[in-house]
């Protein structure tokens, strides 16, 4: 007579002892099939695993008691629970409340349908994968794994959303807001680090007048206080020469891509479009710079992000297109399409072109001048990433501006302090050990 089938689903990131008592318990019922959630369903509800789906699973497979693991491609149960037709389900009872809470109904409905069972068994005391992930967080992260990271959550998320840091204490708040709407965990994913707003925040203009160290210690002090992935803005790149030397830099220190836009000459902002004499590089001459650009790193995991500037020149849609189809060719790991208009219709019309002839290639867009477009939309459209690339800088301004007015005014802070955080939470902001 065969063994009852027992069903385990599992995200596995941090191996501890719940997860061992847990596969112990189900053993006794029969054999363990472990349904291990890839990176996607995990990241469907909280940040990307450290370790990949991969690395689990070798890690699952080698714990006494399991006798096969498959992949589970939601936070639904559903689908892999009717191929397998398990007697039992087994889970510890910390799923009853929260945003797992609909799929253990939807794991008792479905089992319903051929008398299954789910058996829970009490949390685990004293372990947390919570408590866990925040002691590795605490520990930050080395140079290989925040490298690689972007790419795995561009590859398991359905949108990728990037905020502008121009300092340390930027990474700190993108590093830890976190949002829950509709049992959903909202986050941003990685940090973009602007050449204007790293200018502007040194009061210099923004046409390339600060140095590369300069902005790399910058980047430095960011990666000090936080885990997540960071996009660099090279404006041109520069000569091909020094572009080069760049992404040997970027890569070496951790930085997951480089950002370079198809302009050349003086570096003048996007954003004033055929206001100011902008030239376009030609695309051969574009194309060259990718490609030494992709010669010059180490490892695969590093990306180079065309940007094209197509549409804020005004020469047209058919030049973006054929522009991105020769960049994707020159090895473009993504396209950033630029745009300076109010609305959203270019770059999504963009995308749709786009992605007829490549489904895969992301898309990144920088919506500052139609900031009205949800991720929703542009998800919808097939981008992939969307940077928001100025917004702590320019909401820092005023919140400044007015408090040092209402000293001025009022000859006193007092009246300012309605404005500013209490003292304590400064002091207690960082850590001391």
């Amino acid at each position: 007579m065969s063994k009852q089938k027992v069903y385990v689903g599992m995200s596995a990131d941090l191996i501890h002892p719940g997860h061992i008592n847990l596969i112990n318990k189900a053993a006794d019922h029969g054999e363990v099939i472990v349904g291990l959630l890839t990176d996607s369903a995990i990241a469907s509800y909280k940040r990307v695993p450290f370790l990949s789906y991969e690395q689990r699973e070798i890690v699952i497979r080698n714990i006494k008691g399991v006798t096969d693991v498959i992949p589970q491609e939601t936070l639904d149960y559903t689908d892999n629970l009717r191929k397998i037709q398990p007697h039992f389900v087994v889970h510890g009872d910390d799923w009853k409340n929260g945003i797992q809470s609909k799929t253990r109904q939807k794991v008792l409905d479905t089992l319903n349908e051929w008398d299954g069972k789910l058996i829970e068994f009490p949390y685990t005391e004293g372990i947390s994968s919570t408590s866990l992930n925040k002691a590795v967080k605490s520990d930050g992260v080395s140079s290989e794994s925040r490298k690689k990271l972007l790419r795995r959550i561009i590859n398991s998320r359905k949108i990728t959303k990037i905020l502008e840091g121009h300092s340390a204490l930027c990474a700190l708040i993108i590093e830890h807001t976190k949002v829950e709407v509709e049992n959903e965990i909202r986050e941003f994913d990685g940090i973009w680090s602007s050449s204007l707003t790293d200018s502007t925040v040194r009061g210099k203009p923004d046409i390339e007048a600060l140095d590369l160290a300069t902005r790399l210690n910058t980047v430095n002090e960011i990666f000090e206080v936080s885990t997540k992935p960071l996009i660099y803005d090279a404006d041109t790149g520069g000569i091909v020469e020094h572009f080069v030397f760049t992404v040997k830099t970027l890569e070496r220190l951790g930085v997951s891509a480089v950002v370079i836009e198809d302009k050349v000459g003086l570096k003048k902002n996007s954003l004033f479009g055929t206001d100011v004499e902008q030239t376009q590089d030609t695309i051969e001459g574009f194309c060259n710079k990718i490609k030494k650009g992709k010669l010059a790193q180490v490892e695969e995991d590093f990306m180079i992000i065309a940007r094209i500037e197509s549409l804020i020149l005004e020469v047209g849609m058919d030049d973006a297109i054929e522009r991105a189809k020769a960049y994707v060719s020159a090895g473009a790991d993504a396209i950033l399409i630029h745009s300076k208009s109010k609305s959203p219709d270019e770059v999504i019309s963009f995308s749709r072109k786009f992605r007829e002839f490549d489904q895969f290639t992301p898309i990144v867009v920088v919506p500052s001048t139609y900031s009205h477009v949800t991720s929703m939309e542009l998800e919808e459209a097939g981008i992939n990433v969307i940077i928001y690339a100025n917004h702590l800088l320019r909401s820092s301004y005023p919140a400044m501006s007015k408090v040092a007015e209402s000293i001025l005014e009022h000859s006193s802070s007092k009246e300012s302090e309605q404005s500013c955080m209490p003292i304590k939470e400064i002091i207690n902001l960082i850590p001391s050990s």
